[in-house]
């Protein structure tokens, strides 16, 4: 607690400082008058004020406002009571100039011109008139203190300013980095899904084909486990990729593309290896220029269609329709499978679907078919909108990392039970 009342070490410093100018200002007038009687006059009054002004000083930075109306009231009241001349005001002009600097702008300036007017009318009254170039002379210093300290008080809110922009900025920074990242890693657990996903079912369907067929056909068996081979080696590619990216940001750029409409075909032919007949239909001509995005989310939703009719339809053909506009791209994805047109329950491939397409800006629609089966349809645009999202939510991300049965698997399994 008492910590608090002792002076600071810039405070002391001051004070000191002036006491020693005040002391030196009183030795030159002893020695100007060539009198001795100069520190006789000062006691015991003089002194008092001059102890006063100077000593508060030392608090003036815990205590800026009382410092100075008792350094100012001291310092002002010296002159008129008659003591010998020094630099006893300097005190009071520290003192002012301080609470000015410090921002109590109107305690500063109502104690300035009260100074002022204090020694303007004690002039006034000793003697029997005005005397005008004191009196400008004293409103002069009382003004250039003041604006001095209002001068100091700006750079200083000046200084503050900028070193609040540039914490901003660089919290505007970090943010971004936060959000890329987290941004990165939801695309990253997308991607992941998807290519496990798909590889997955497609090997677990193939090795029960070849499980089934071991016996009686065992030429097929062994056609179905070099899908197997196959899948799960591109799987393995596709995970090793995605966990290179994520171990090292300094990663050099990936020497493959990102896959698009030309693999399509790809997943066609491991789909048909799965059992299904699926009919690939590509309309338009070469994808629009800047539609790189479009086609990774046209060939990553085929994907997830194709999963889902392997593992949960019952469908035994797909149709895979593939439009290039002039900006965009649309894709069609329609099985023959059992579907309820009651309404189903979206999975995480589902979701991953509805999140890759708002990525972009654009549509889709994603249900049973009035007729039967079950039908997936996007429309991408070459480039993404300016008001589209930029990632998905954490929610979805967490979904989408987890990796699921892309969206009808209970519904479906419960009709086909039934």
């Amino acid at each position: 607690m008492l910590s608090g009342l002792m002076p600071l070490r810039g405070d002391a410093l001051t004070a000191a400082v002036a006491a020693v100018v005040v002391i030196g200002s009183l030795t030159v007038v002893q020695g100007a008058s060539g009198t001795a009687d100069v520190w006789r006059a000062v006691m015991p009054w003089g002194m008092a004020l001059m102890v006063a002004a100077v000593a508060a000083l030392a608090w003036r930075s815990r205590f800026p406002v009382p410092v100075a109306l008792v350094a100012v009231a001291a310092s002002t009241v010296y002159y008129p009571l008659g003591f010998p001349d020094g630099a006893v005001g300097l005190a009071g002009v520290v003192a002012l100039f301080g609470l000015a600097a410090d921002g109590y702008r109107w305690q500063a300036w109502t104690l300035g011109l009260a100074q002022f007017l204090v020694i303007h009318v004690w002039e006034a009254v000793v003697f029997g008139s005005p005397r005008l170039d004191s009196a400008v002379a004293v409103l002069e210093m009382v003004l250039v203190v003041l604006i001095a300290g209002e001068v100091v008080r700006r750079r200083r809110e000046n200084r503050t300013l900028e070193r609040d922009r540039a914490d901003e900025a660089a919290r505007g920074r970090e943010e971004v980095l936060l959000r890329r990242a987290s941004e990165e890693r939801v695309r990253l657990a997308r991607e992941v899904h998807d290519a496990v996903a798909h590889n997955i079912s497609l090997i677990n369907v193939q090795a029960g084909t070849a499980l089934y067929l071991m016996d009686s056909q065992p030429e097929r068996a062994a056609e179905a486990l070099a899908t197997i081979k196959r899948t799960s080696k591109d799987t393995l590619r596709e995970l090793r990729a995605t966990l290179n990216v994520l171990r090292s940001v300094d990663e050099q750029a990936p020497r493959a593309p990102a896959p698009g409409l030309e693999r399509i075909e790809e997943l066609a032919d491991g789909a048909r290896g799965a059992g299904l007949e699926v009919r690939v239909v590509r309309r338009g001509g070469a994808p629009p220029p800047g539609a790189a995005g479009a086609e990774a989310a046209a060939y990553r939703i085929v994907q997830e269609a194709l999963t889902n009719a392997v593992r949960h339809s019952g469908a035994a053909a797909v149709t895979v329709e593939v439009d290039c506009g002039d900006d965009d791209v649309r894709v069609l994805v329609r099985d023959d499978g059992a579907a309820s047109a009651d309404g189903f329950t979206s999975g995480n491939g589902i979701t991953g679907i509805r999140e890759r397409v708002a990525a972009l800006g654009g549509d889709v629609a994603v249900g049973p078919c009035p007729g039967g089966g079950f039908a997936v349809r996007a429309r991408l645009p070459a480039t993404a909108h300016a008001g589209a999202p930029a990632g998905a939510t954490a929610e979805a991300a967490d979904s989408a990392a987890n990796g699921d049965d892309g969206g009808r698997g209970d519904r479906v399994r419960r009709e086909r039970r039934g």
